[in-house]
């Protein structure tokens, strides 16, 4: 027996394209668009928001920064007037104990004349009267000025002199030099 072989011709699926699909096409792309605008609006907003956020920090930072500053700029004010009493202060006791130092030598000197007339003769205890009543005549000027004016006069000699200013600080910077380096050894 034989069986006999029916064969089937495939035909392709046609497309059918209604009025209902097309519309559901049409509002589903308007709802993407709608969807995307509102995501984009949602996100420009988001980014003011941010933006805004920001820029207040920004001035918060700002205003933190310069009142710090502001503090810092006080603060070495006052570091710099407690500096500047202090070294009038050092200035003073200097002065004063420059002072005290050139009236003793003076009287140290007086005390010494009268051996030097016993030994060398009256021209030399002169000498050490007349040194000692020059110091201690610097000693009272120097009393009776100010740690100003005696800055005022320190310039101005040097403005007058500026040759033997510089002479006058190597020889005293000689010295200091050779004090210290005495006391080290």
């Amino acid at each position: 027996m034989a069986e006999a072989k029916t064969t089937r011709k495939k035909t392709p699926a046609k497309k059918t394209t209604t009025k209902s699909s097309a519309t559901t096409a049409e509002t589903g792309a308007s709802e993407a668009k709608t969807r995307f605008s509102a995501a984009l609006e949602e996100a420009k907003a988001g980014a003011a928001a941010l933006r805004a956020e920001a820029g207040e920090r920004a001035g918060a930072y700002r205003q933190e920064a310069k009142a710090k500053g502001t503090d810092l700029v006080a603060e070495a004010k006052n570091y710099g007037n407690e500096a500047k009493a202090k070294a009038g202060e050092l200035a003073t006791e200097g002065k004063n104990k420059a002072s005290d130092g050139l009236a003793s030598l003076g009287k140290v000197i007086s005390d010494t004349a009268p051996q030097l007339d016993e030994r060398f003769g009256d021209q030399y205890g002169d000498y050490a009267r007349k040194a000692s009543r020059s110091l201690q005549e610097a000693s009272a000027k120097l009393e009776a000025k100010s740690v100003e004016d005696i800055g005022e006069d320190a310039r101005e000699f040097v403005r007058k002199s500026p040759g033997t200013a510089l002479g006058i600080a190597a020889i005293a910077g000689f010295l200091l030099a050779r004090l210290f380096r005495g006391s080290r050894d």
